[in-house]
């Protein structure tokens, strides 16, 4: 629709206090059964967030900020595993058998040295959790804001060794399976 010459332009006036009403109007509307889902996607989230980890090298970080270095059996089991298998496949390329049946050895040899390495990550993480929150509950009661923020970093600790070995374990599973 063109409008006729000499006819003023609409004006649109913004009015703050409506916008006000409106927002109420809308939150209003939510259902409970919607704000049920709301609530169940964020406590789902929340549930994720605090499973994961991410790995840098030997360091294990969660997104509490808890920070834990692998246990040194971890790495030298990893670093075995990979010359272990280096060599067995050289050795088959080569045709060289005893060449082979080291890097076998060396391989099975670091995938033990692993494990046991994430056994002592996956126990040590655990005492560190349950130490932090033991800690933490006695410093609230104390009123020592020092010692909870200690206990509190303890479990953060605990809480990143364990994550940081779940994560290598899912790892090997995925490969495991590929």
């Amino acid at each position: 629709m063109v409008p006729s010459p000499g006819a003023q332009p609409t004006r649109y006036v913004f009015n703050p206090s409506s916008l006000a009403s409106r927002q109420k109007e809308t939150h209003a509307n939510i259902t409970p059964q919607a704000q049920g889902e709301n609530r169940k996607d964020t406590a789902a989230a929340e549930h994720d967030l605090s499973h994961s980890a991410a790995k840098a090298g030997p360091f294990s970080v969660t997104p509490s900020g808890g920070v834990a270095k692998d246990d040194p059996n971890r790495t030298e089991g990893s670093w075995n595993q990979n010359v272990g298998a280096a060599k067995e496949a050289i050795g088959g390329f080569v045709g060289a058998e005893g060449l082979k049946q080291e890097g076998i050895r060396q391989n099975k040899e670091g995938k033990g040295q692993e494990a046991a390495g994430q056994v002592n990550d996956l126990g040590k993480g655990v005492a560190d959790r349950v130490g932090g929150t033991i800690g933490g509950a006695v410093a609230g009661l104390t009123g020592n804001a020092a010692q909870k923020e200690e206990a509190l970093k303890q479990h953060d600790e605990g809480k990143a060794r364990q994550r940081g070995v779940e994560v290598d374990l899912q790892k090997q599973a995925e490969a495991d399976k590929a």
